[in-house]
């Protein structure tokens, strides 16, 4: 499987999808558009280990929830997630049977190495 769980609004996700000048065997899904599922992020989390892997302690709503003084457990993580996309950590590549989170430099760079192979 080849996909990107991003926000077409963000400018972020726009530009590094840019950057990356993905193939057509990739499927890009907007999650503000379509909701991720349940079978979805149990997909994602099976590939990165945890829930909390997933989740953006960036978020505004985190922020304005407080959720940072609450003690999260995996299944918050996900039905946070769920429940709103904000809290989805962006952008998610899944390639074969790799997962990237996020869109930090290091990880931007794993996508690249990882596409340089296919």
């Amino acid at each position: 499987m080849r996909k990107v769980y991003y926000l077409k609004t963000c400018s972020t996700c726009t530009r590094i999808l840019k950057e990356l000048n993905l193939s057509s065997d990739f499927v890009l899904q907007d999650i503000k558009q379509e909701e991720v599922t349940v079978k979805q992020i149990e997909e994602m989390e099976a590939l990165s280990g945890s829930y909390e892997a997933l989740f953006s302690k960036r978020a505004k709503l985190y922020k304005e929830m407080d959720l940072k003084n609450q003690d999260l457990s995996e299944r918050d993580y996900k039905q946070y997630i769920l429940e709103h996309y904000t809290f989805l950590s962006r952008p998610v590549f899944i390639i074969d049977n790799d997962i990237f989170i996020g869109n930090s430099k290091k990880n931007v760079e794993a996508v690249k190495a990882k596409l340089a192979k296919l």
